[in-house]
């Protein structure tokens, strides 16, 4: 089954008003664009382009259930400071606030669903903004240091001692403790005279959140900029906040999301402080693998999901078709040119800006034509 679909984009506030459009070659809507959804999310399953082509079926998720969520993602503002729970923490969480009979669509439910939520970013744009993991504190407090001697950044200096301390400082910033309110106002006043990436993005989110917590935790976090192209894996447990930036967004197909900032929404700190990981860790660049010319496939270390990128029209695969093969369900969006498609059913095209749910059973793909083509897939345990 080789099926067109489309969606519209989800208007949350941080969205950009013009880079998803731009991108798929549509007018915009005039409002913010936040997120293309392609997949079977109840959320916003996909629409089917042609529903006599899919058995009648209108939406994806009346043909199949994909256990990945593909977006296209437009930040022109700072998403939530958050991190996703392992498969055992979302099953436990999942039944114990059904036990005690916590609504699902409850804004204090943390566990809306029994899985993980494991998540990769290719950046488009030249540059991706986030907020990814703890640095270690020898980094952090030479990073404090240079704001000068202060009475309370110095307090906070001398709780941030060493790895082991994260942890404690953690709680004590998210849960305002004695003195936390005006350290954030002291920080951001003295960000305000010092050079360096991390105090613009103390700046940043003191504009679009006063006073809060998360504007502290910031500087304990890995300031990322990815360059086109490069991709963030973010691995159940790591804290994280999208800045700024267009990108492919690949995850499980789950809504479990424990806040710690940067949002009027419910924030459960001490569900939070039970999924993180404080281990510091270098930036998690997922590096690809390059199975064949123009190909790269990024794999982490989950089975819900691979993220294939093809790019033809360049010398190395000229004139030569390419071959992709998957073993489960995928869907695929072309971004540039046009793609022709040879399958198990026939002859299909995609061209920039439309995508398609293309199932086990039409694999191998024999495609030519010159464009950039994003394959989310499953990977068969």
């Amino acid at each position: 089954m080789f099926v067109g679909i489309t969606n519209t984009p989800r208007d949350y506030a941080w969205g950009s008003r013009t880079a998803i459009s731009s991108l798929l070659g549509r007018e915009p809507s005039g409002g913010p664009e936040a997120e293309l959804w392609l997949g079977t999310h109840p959320g916003s399953p996909s629409v089917v382009v042609d529903p006599s082509s899919a058995g009648g079926a209108a939406t994806l998720d009346r043909v199949t259930t994909l256990p990945f969520l593909l977006k296209v993602l437009a930040a022109d503002a700072p998403l939530s400071l958050q991190a996703h729970p392992n498969l055992e923490q979302a099953r436990e969480g999942f039944e114990r606030e059904n036990a005690v009979g916590v609504p699902l669509d409850a804004p204090s439910r943390n566990y809306k669903d029994p899985l993980h939520k494991p998540e990769l970013v290719y950046a488009l744009s030249e540059e991706y903004h986030a907020l990814c993991g703890f640095r270690p504190v020898i980094a952090t407090r030479a990073l404090l240091a240079s704001v000068g001697s202060d009475p309370l950044v110095d307090d906070l200096l001398s709780r941030l001692v060493d790895d082991a301390s994260l942890p404690a400082v953690f709680e004590w910033i998210m849960t305002r403790g004695d003195g936390v309110d005006e350290l954030i106002e002291r920080v951001v006043a003295l960000a305000a005279s010092v050079s360096g990436l991390e105090f613009e993005t103390v700046g940043e989110l003191a504009a679009a959140y006063p006073g809060d917590p998360g504007i502290l935790i910031s500087l304990l976090m890995n300031r990322v900029v990815l360059s086109r192209g490069e991709v963030l894996y973010l691995p159940a447990g790591n804290i994280h906040a999208y800045l700024r930036g267009l990108g492919i967004e690949l995850m499980s197909a789950s809504d479990n999301v424990l806040r710690g900032g940067l949002t009027p929404k419910y924030v459960d700190v001490p569900e939070l402080l039970s999924v993180l990981d404080f281990t510091p860790l270098p930036v998690p660049i997922l590096a690809p693998e390059h199975p064949a010319p123009g190909v790269s496939v990024f794999r982490p270390d989950v089975p819900d999901f691979t993220l294939t990128v093809l790019l033809r029209g360049g010398t190395e695969n000229e004139g030569d078709p390419t071959v992709l093969a998957f073993e489960n369900d995928s869907i695929a969006l072309c971004l540039a040119g046009l793609l022709q498609f040879r399958t198990s059913s026939g002859g299909h095209t995609l061209a920039r800006g439309e995508a398609a749910f293309v199932s086990a059973d039409e694999s191998p793909w024999t495609i030519d034509g010159d464009g950039m083509l994003f394959v989310a897939s499953g990977v068969r345990q």
